[in-house]
């Protein structure tokens, strides 16, 4: 699988990721089993990219992702976790009465923990501890500010120099930033020394916001951006009545486009799901998308739908149906 360099850094990504966030049990559980067999299973399809975070299941995808990936050699692999929310220990007594706590997030994980925003330079220093504990690695590749959206105060005058030293010092490879939203992955681009940002759901085939500033201003300094939420959480994926996007129901008019985008694809023998993965590939500041899966059958058909090929009629008639544009709008 290609591999592409994150901005100046070392560190190089598969062009497809692993999205540990599934397996720490986001909206359904995951048996320890099926999670290990996921991750076997995105190994054996060449995928050198391992996405997890703190928050994913209040730290069981690090555990998870961490024991599965402990017995390979560490310098075959990425892997990235966040910073930004750090988990504290409930009492016992408390947390045997929040067996459920999480699950509004769509977290089945019994509630030893509890999340915490901090975007403190020592937040930062200890999320990465703590994260390093919980993934029994000795290092993590890629280090992401998460979700700072209402912390932009914090996240660049005490986080982000707190990832900087770290990077520094040897102790991360890239730093980023992890959004669902343009704007302030444009400043941290413009602001900071960022290699990478994760945009989340701005460059797929109903929303390619990200192309009016984030992905020019990423090619014109030599940053790199991984693409996250291709599927913007389902409704490229199966577009029907009750499919999600942005994790809500798809208003109508959203549905209807998707189900014509689906028309387009498929009159050229291309599964939606298909196109949606390769069309954020094309952009030369996109290193490679992320997508989370929770099985191995699920891992497989993502390495399977990157490995189609796409005829370039297809992005052509797009556009002819005003379904496509390269402005952002």
């Amino acid at each position: 699988m290609r591999r592409n360099r994150l901005g100046n850094s070392t560190v190089e990504v598969t062009e497809l990721s692993f999205g540990a966030a599934a397996i720490g049990n986001l909206f359904s559980a995951v048996d320890p089993a099926q999670a290990a067999a996921a991750v076997d299973a995105a190994w054996g399809e060449g995928i050198r990219y391992f996405d997890t975070a703190p928050h994913y299941g209040l730290g069981l995808s690090e555990r998870r992702l961490g024991e599965a990936l402990r017995d390979r050699p560490r310098d075959s692999y990425v892997l990235s976790t966040k910073v930004g929310r750090v988990l504290d220990k409930l009492p016992a007594d408390t947390a045997t009465e929040r067996m459920t706590d999480g699950l509004s997030e769509g977290f089945a994980v019994p509630a030893t923990h509890r999340r915490r925003w901090d975007f403190s330079a020592d937040g930062v220093r200890r999320s990465i501890e703590d994260s390093l504990e919980r993934l029994g690695l000795d290092r993590v590749d890629i280090a992401y500010l998460h979700d700072p959206d209402d912390h932009a105060e914090a996240a660049f005058h005490e986080a982000y120099p707190a990832l900087e030293k770290l990077r520094a010092q040897g102790v991360v490879g890239a730093i980023g930033a992890g959004m669902n939203q343009t704007a302030m992955l444009t400043r941290f681009l413009r602001d900071t020394d960022v290699d990478v940002v994760l945009c989340a759901g701005r460059y797929t085939l109903l929303d390619q916001s990200a192309l009016t500033e984030l992905l020019p201003e990423a090619a014109a300094r030599g940053r790199s951006v991984v693409v996250g939420g291709v599927f913007n959480s389902g409704l490229l994926a199966d577009p029907r009545p009750g499919a999600t996007y942005d994790y809500t129901a798809a208003p109508l008019a959203l549905l209807d486009r998707a189900l014509r985008i689906k028309a387009v694809t498929e009159g050229h023998g291309v599964p939606l799901r298909a196109a949606a993965l390769h069309y954020p590939l094309a952009h030369p500041a996109v290193a490679g998308v992320l997508v989370g899966t929770r099985s191995p059958g699920e891992v497989r058909d993502a390495a399977a739908l990157l490995r189609r090929e796409i005829p370039d009629g297809l992005w052509d008639d797009l556009r002819a149906e005003g379904l496509l544009t390269e402005d952002g709008h």
